[in-house]
């Protein structure tokens, strides 16, 4: 069975964030008031698993061998039945 996979990669909050305070200051020059934005990254992508839980399980592999950094980002995964 088909799974559609949604990897939502964001810098941790202890963290400086350089990319987000630039966006923040251009926001803020639109006259966009915008406080505390942090800029990260989405992976989406389609697995074949057995199960709802396989998926999650590779998706998590994923994330831990190549999809992110632990020392300076976490992630969150959200699978769903095609």
């Amino acid at each position: 069975m088909q799974y559609q996979v949604e990897i939502n990669v964001m810098p941790l909050k202890e963290l400086l964030d350089p990319q987000g305070k630039a966006v923040e200051q251009s926001l803020n020059n639109l006259n966009i008031h915008a406080l505390n934005v942090r800029v990260g990254k989405r992976i989406e992508l389609k697995i074949d698993a057995t199960s709802k839980e396989e998926a999650f399980e590779l998706t998590e592999q994923a994330c831990k061998k190549l999809l992110y950094n632990p020392v300076m980002e976490f992630y969150k995964i959200t699978v769903s039945e095609l």
